[in-house]
């Protein structure tokens, strides 16, 4: 029971994380993605490399 809680936190704090990156990437700029070198179309792409690997 231990590990089925403790792999759920974990889940839930990566789930959050791909969230905030994808909404951060998706709500730049077109000027500021550019400057990056990324396409705010990727976002949820660049968020689950990020979160996930």
């Amino acid at each position: 029971m231990f590990n089925f809680l403790t792999n759920y936190r974990e889940n839930a704090a990566k789930r959050a994380l791909f969230r905030k990156t994808r909404d951060e990437i998706a709500g730049m700029s077109h000027r500021e993605a550019l400057e990056l070198g990324i396409y705010p179309g990727d976002a949820s792409r660049i968020a689950r490399e990020a979160v996930w690997g």
